[in-house]
This record gives C-alpha cells, structure tokens and sequence, in this order.
C-alpha cells in the first residue's frame, strides 16, 4: 500500500489548490448527478447516493450545491445526462494507469484521454489490459484525531477491516467491497471524522518509479486528473521515495 498513500499524500496537498478551483466540486457534483440518477434521489435506499453526498460534506460544499445536483438528477432541473466510463493504458516506464470517467460526449473525453497518454510516451490500450492488475478497495483517509495506529485496527478489525496505514497526519482504512459500508459506518458511529470514503482500483503489485520516470508518470497522472471529465486515476506506481 506504500505507493497508494504516498500518492494520497500527494493528491492531499493538490486538493487544497484543486478546492479553490473548484474542480472538487465539480466530481463530487458529477457524483452525486450519477448516483441520483441511478439509483434515485432517497438517500435511504441509494448508498451511493449517501456516501456521495457525505463526502460533498466533508468537503464543505453547500448544501444547496447539493440539493440541485439531485434534482437535476432526477428531472425537477434541467440538467446534463452524465456516463460512466473506464479507460485502461500504460504511461511512461510501463506503468499501468486506470482512469474513470464521468462524461457528457465519449468522443470527446476519449479523443483527450488518448492525446495525453500519447503526449506522455505512454498508451491508451484495450478494455481488460491492465484492470487484472488492479482490484477493487474500500479506502477511507480520516484525520488521525489523537487516535494511533493500533486504536483505529482495534475499532475496526471485526467489522472486516484488512489493512490500515498511517501517512502524516492521517490514517487509512483498507477495506474489502462487502466490508466498505460496516467499517465506515463504524468510524462515523465512533464520532470519528472521515475525510473521504470510496472505491478505488488498489494495484496488486506495485512498481517502483523514480527519478526521470517517476517526474513523467505524476505529469501524466496530474494532466489527466486535470482533465474536466476525469473523475479518477489509479497507478500501479510507488513513489515511496518521491518528493
């Protein structure tokens, strides 16, 4: 997990300057329009939607931001009709890079995703070329409160947790899929404060990139989180040694 959270910590700290762009805002409300429209706007029968919605909270986003985002969702506003899609491919060195996105023209969303693997010397493949790398996680990043290490595995390790790491100041929860919702529930029913909680694509294996290599793969990585229909990306990298 050491590559996972050294680029958490990395993703951390451009959040900050991500937030005053308003580009969080912007996925957490693709989210939240997604999981509305999905599964209908009740939070009580639409888990996706709940979890959506906690994370717009604790990134501060007004609750009429939310409000409105459900209800163009739903048909009460007018509204942009959002897909869901993944793109697999290979960056600079090798690495294998999953991105999600959320988009309101595929052509359009391909055509640039394709464009900055090939800026980059990297690739964009096939569906299933690299995903049998990757599985899917729970991860939920909370400050770690005064808590230590071992406090929060104690709290949790019954409810299904499998894996627990400590990066600066805050602790992360790995979890499976079937466990996600018990752990976190535990966490907040604990007075605990999460930061943010989600699935992700955790590679299997990682591989250590460094120096020019590693320089390459975080450009790539940041060009296409900055991309306005990219909701995620995930790497097989670990820049454990990387400022």
């Amino acid at each position: 997990m050491s590559g996972h959270s050294k680029w958490a910590t990395t993703k951390r700290k451009k959040a900050v300057i991500d937030a005053k762009r308003g580009k969080i805002f912007t996925k957490l409300i693709k989210e939240i329009t997604i999981a509305a429209r999905g599964g209908g706007g009740d939070v009580a029968g639409n888990p996706r939607l709940r979890l959506a919605i906690d994370n717009a909270k604790a990134a501060n986003m007004p609750q009429d931001n939310i409000e409105r985002a459900i209800k163009k969702a739903t048909g009460e506003l007018e509204g942009v009709t959002y897909h869901e899609f993944m793109y697999e491919g290979y960056g600079p060195g090798g690495i294998a890079i999953l991105v999600e996105v959320a988009t309101d023209n595929k052509n359009r969303t391909v055509a640039e995703v394709r464009h900055l693997f090939s800026k980059a010397g990297g690739n964009l493949g096939e569906n299933g070329s690299v995903a049998w790398m990757f599985e899917r996680k729970g991860i939920i990043t909370l400050p770690a409160q005064g808590k230590t290490e071992e406090e929060i595995l104690e709290l949790v390790m019954d409810d299904g947790a499998e894996d627990l790491e400590v990066e600066e100041e805050f602790i992360e929860v790995v979890t499976p899929i079937e466990a996600f919702e018990n752990v976190r529930k535990k966490l907040v029913d604990s007075g605990l404060e999460v930061e943010n909680a989600s699935l992700q694509w955790i590679a299997k294996n990682l591989i250590k990139v460094e120096g020019e290599t590693s320089e390459k793969v975080i450009t790539l990585i940041e060009a296409l989180e900055d991309n306005d229909d990219v909701q995620n990306v995930f790497s097989n990298s670990d820049f454990e040694d990387t400022e």
